[in-house]
């Protein structure tokens, strides 16, 4: 089946620039290295396998590995800037 009669489009990249699209590529191996790219019976499963991994593995127990990030979860550090940038009352 092609991308057209998905109803999808393609990287828009500029061509011969490998890096247009390299956080996205990267993103999209962590994810299919995480849940796998077997065929699923309907399509909630993906579905509710890529929030699982988006909500729960990534924003709430990933560890951002160096020291700049403190060594926190990315739902962590979003409250910190949260709690930091909020008006004083």
């Amino acid at each position: 089946m092609e991308i057209k009669q998905l109803g999808m489009r393609q990287s828009m990249g500029r061509t011969g620039s490998c890096r247009d699209n390299a956080a996205a590529e990267s993103s999209v191996g962590l994810l299919k290295a995480e849940i796998g790219t077997t065929v699923r019976d309907s399509r909630q499963t993906p579905r509710a396998d890529v929030f699982r991994f988006v909500e729960v593995g990534y924003n709430r127990t990933r560890l951002r590995r160096h020291p700049e990030f403190g060594y926190l979860t990315p739902l962590e550090t979003r409250h910190l800037l949260e709690r930091d940038l909020s008006p004083a009352a």
